[in-house]
């Protein structure tokens, strides 16, 4: 899907040294960023879930440590 992305100029200039600098193109960079980005962001999420759960699961358990 194409899409235009408007950057800070400063932004833009340090993609273009970065890809020049590994042989590669400002959209590729900005596609591994993206890739990267959506992965973190994936693996926050199940962090949190776990967290939940485990809050959920030794409630009890966690009061009494707080009373402790």
């Amino acid at each position: 899907m194409a899409m235009t992305v408007r950057l800070p100029e400063e932004l833009d200039r340090k993609l273009e040294a970065l890809a020049r600098e590994r042989g590669t193109s400002k959209h590729a960079l900005i596609i591994e960023a993206s890739d990267r980005f959506m992965r973190s962001e994936a693996k926050t999420a199940r962090v949190l879930a776990a967290v939940d759960d485990i809050s959920i699961r030794y409630a009890e358990t966690l009061r009494r440590l707080e009373d402790a």
